[in-house]
């Protein structure tokens, strides 16, 4: 009986401490999803000024009219989305390519200055990405003399550090033997790269690119700096034209960012495992 008794007092702490974690996560999950809630009704509120604005959980009518005042807003909404998808897409593949060859030759290919190199990146990493906007604001606009276009807004996030020490990280796990195999096969570094590395490391560039997409897309600094023409600005950029010194078209500024949220949704949901697999996939040992 006292055996029972114990055993009956240990399962109802286990059920105690288990609803109490599931309580503390459903409220951390509330409190995460609240804003992106907000954004969302709010959207559907009428295209007003903030100053009129009912702020309210949720809203008295449904109304699409501040989407549609977002895309009449300005004859340029539709480029700031293209705009953005273009910066985004071009420096995901970028850093998708250079980050997958750089990775593969600080992981598998033996050459002096490794180990130096690759602590001057590491070392990269360490400095605050605000430190970093001044020379190469200057860069752009005083030396290169490219502000305002494309090439202003790409350029300086064609391969990033923390991409080539992910896949850095993951290829030092892929074994040597199979290297040696395709060296004994007679493939020299190109084609083990390409027909042997590059499929075991589908995993990583997938994660690379998800991240790095998502970063791109949601940057809203640099493209601020480098563009001055309504045309040539992001959709996050873009935004910002809603909110002046006096008012705030509140509703229609959350329509635009709704609009411009559903890419990372569509990202996210579609290729969930990836996001998990990328948060240990830097934790392998190298």
């Amino acid at each position: 009986m006292a055996l029972y008794k114990k055993h009956t007092g240990k399962q109802t702490v286990k059920y105690t401490r288990n609803a109490s974690i599931m309580i503390l996560l459903l409220l951390f999950a509330l409190a995460t999803l609240f804003p992106i809630y907000f954004m969302i009704i709010s959207s559907f509120g009428d295209p007003v000024e903030a100053g009129a604005m009912d702020y309210s959980l949720w809203p008295a009518k449904i109304s699409f009219e501040s989407y549609k005042f977002f895309f009449d807003y300005s004859e340029h909404s539709y480029r700031w989305l293209l705009n953005s998808l273009i910066v985004a897409g071009s420096v995901t593949a970028s850093n998708v390519i250079f980050a997958t060859m750089a990775g593969y030759a600080f992981a598998k290919i033996r050459f002096k200055g490794r180990a130096v190199l690759f602590s001057i990146l590491l070392c990269a990493m360490m400095i605050p990405y605000q430190v970093t906007q001044v020379p190469l604001y200057i860069l752009i606009v005083n030396i290169f003399q490219i502000e305002n276009t494309y090439k202003a807004l790409i350029m300086p996030g064609l391969v990033t550090v923390y991409s080539i020490f992910l896949t850095k990280q993951f290829m030092s796990s892929i074994p040597n033997e199979i290297i040696e195999c395709a060296k004994v096969e007679g493939c020299n570094q190109f084609q083990i790269f390409l027909k042997v590395i590059v499929p075991l490391s589908k995993t990583v560039m997938a994660v690379t690119a998800i991240l790095t997409f998502m970063d791109s897309w949601n940057t809203f600094f640099w493209p601020f700096l480098v563009t001055n023409t309504m045309d040539m600005q992001t959709i996050q950029v873009g935004l910002k034209n809603f909110r002046f010194a006096n008012t705030t078209y509140f509703a229609p500024m959350m329509a635009g960012a709704t609009i411009s949220a559903l890419p990372m949704f569509i990202l996210f949901f579609s290729l969930q495992k990836y996001f998990l697999e990328g948060v240990t996939v830097g934790a392998v040992k190298g």
